[in-house]
């Protein structure tokens, strides 16, 4: 069972990752917020603002925020936004 520090750690290490995407976000009249990180080390994220709604939020997050979590934390298994808009 994991710890409630080891898991506030991950937390922290996963803002940093994303706090490299935010400046985009938020040029764009957007942002992101870690909803919570399960057991089974699945990141749960909010697009908010413009991006909670943009047809391109699939790409921006697979291509950017999945992308730099994976990548600066290596722990996490799965990335999940809860709020994509359906590409159709």
């Amino acid at each position: 069972m994991e710890t409630a520090l080891y898991n506030d750690e991950l937390i922290q290490r996963i803002e940093r990752a994303l706090d490299g995407m935010r400046p985009y976000l938020a040029a764009d009249g957007g942002n992101v917020r870690v909803l919570d990180v399960t057991d089974n080390k699945t990141v749960r994220l909010e697009l908010m603002g413009s991006c909670g709604s943009c047809p391109m939020s699939a790409m921006t997050f697979k291509g950017g925020l999945e992308e730099a979590i994976l990548k600066a934390v290596p722990e996490i298994q799965k990335v999940e936004a809860v709020n994509i808009t359906p590409v159709f």
